[in-house]
């Protein structure tokens, strides 16, 4: 019996290996135009993916987009035109790890990193003095927690934050129910570097389909396009940490949130499985008393940005006209 179970480990060896040493799935076209038309800037030597257009003719307004976990700036491509239409400047950016930016490994990968990221993208663009409205959803919410923390307590200088706008984000971690995926990261240690590479399409495509709603399915091109962005240059996920990241410094971020006086908003999608309703938006309604919420058709689910565009987009653009 210990010889069967050796042979079959011998052989799961080699084709473990060449399994993670498939290459990543050509680019389409969306995905080529997207890329086309953003740019690099260089951070601490790593290559750091961003979009920044022109929009809106005789506004000063500029938004800044930070996305989602284990997604990219591509999260947005639903809303960008209209985004355009309203304000002065587009910009957003792919996390280190994440989409076209470098995913360096080993890398210890962290909220702090990338909101530092996003400082030094700020400053490369000229901005550093000029009042940025930012929109986030999921593992953006965390990093503009901790820009806005930064903000109101005079660390850094390099943000000045107008407004901020957060969608289904699990800020809370007495309230956020992680995917098995995330759990996966979170826990798994060494390890998780060597599993995560083990995850394929079809199980990726089941675990983000599980996070839509029934009616807001992502089509197969949708599918393939995260995938793509997420095995571009070689997937590496040591950025699952963050979920610890959010236990440790609930305090920090939770705080900063509840103590702030610039303008705040919601917009949720309450079919969310990791942000479920009435518990999530119900403790954010207690604990926020000055930020509005928007809560969204009952079947949008984790990423309302994509699942319902056009109330997303009316959600935010009458919390941003309101002030």
């Amino acid at each position: 019996m210990k010889e069967w179970w050796l042979h079959v480990g011998l052989l799961c060896v080699p084709l473990i290996a060449v399994y993670l040493h498939i290459p990543p799935p050509h680019l389409s076209p969306a995905l080529n135009t997207w890329r086309a038309s953003g740019t690099f800037f260089s951070h601490k030597g790593h290559n750091v993916f961003y979009r920044d257009s022109a929009g809106a003719v005789g506004s000063t307004d500029v938004i800044i987009l930070l996305h989602g976990f284990p997604t990219s700036s591509y999260d947005w491509y639903k809303i960008w035109e209209p985004l355009n239409q309203r304000f002065n400047r587009v910009i957003a950016l792919d996390f280190l790890g994440f989409g076209f930016s470098d995913k360096p490994r080993p890398h210890r990968y962290s909220i702090f990193e990338q909101a530092c990221i996003v400082e030094a993208l700020v400053s490369h663009l000229g901005l550093g003095h000029h009042r940025v409205n930012l929109l986030s959803h999921d593992y953006g919410d965390t990093v503009a927690l901790e820009l806005l923390y930064r903000r109101d307590h005079n660390r850094t200088g390099h943000l000045t934050i107008n407004s901020l706008c957060l969608s289904n984000g699990g800020i809370f971690p007495e309230t956020s129910y992680p995917r098995f995926l995330q759990k996966l990261l979170k826990d798994s240690g060494f390890l998780s570097p060597v599993l995560t590479r083990l995850v394929n399409f079809m199980l990726f495509s089941r675990g983000i389909g599980d996070v839509f709603g029934p009616y807001t399915q992502p089509t197969e091109a949708e599918l393939w396009d995260m995938w793509t962005g997420i095995r571009f240059k070689r997937w590496k996920l040591g950025h699952g940490q963050y979920i610890n990241q959010r236990q440790k410094h609930r305090e920090r971020w939770v705080g900063a949130l509840t103590s702030t006086f610039i303008p705040l908003h919601m917009i949720y999608g309450p079919l969310d499985p990791v942000n479920p309703h009435p518990q999530f938006i119900s403790l954010y309604q207690n604990l926020v008393k000055r930020s509005t919420v928007s809560v969204l058709d009952e079947h949008i689910s984790h990423y309302p940005q994509l699942e319902d565009p056009t109330g997303f987009l009316n959600a935010y653009l009458n919390f941003i006209n309101s002030f």
